[in-house]
């Protein structure tokens, strides 16, 4: 099951790559098949930032209306204590 930290994390990635990709898109030292390649690429990194935002949406939807409840879960660090030492 995703989380909202998950999805979140997820679409900032893609926002990325989506920025990068329109980057090699447009450069001007490419031939029109690396273009084009790169447009349908972009095609499908927005399409999957389209299905991560309705991902998002239906789960705080769900959070809010009740139907789920988001888990907090608590850290559980066990470097820098000393009752863990040898």
């Amino acid at each position: 099951m995703e989380t909202v930290g998950s999805l979140i994390d997820k679409l900032c990635i893609n926002e990325l790559k989506i920025y990068h990709m329109a980057e090699q898109a447009e450069r001007d030292d490419t031939d029109d098949d690396f273009k084009e390649d790169c447009g349908k690429r972009l095609d499908i990194l927005r399409m999957q930032r389209e299905e991560l935002g309705a991902e998002l949406e239906e789960l705080m939807n769900d959070v809010l209306s009740g139907k789920r409840r988001l888990r907090i879960y608590r850290q559980m660090k066990m470097y820098n204590e000393k009752k863990f030492k040898d």
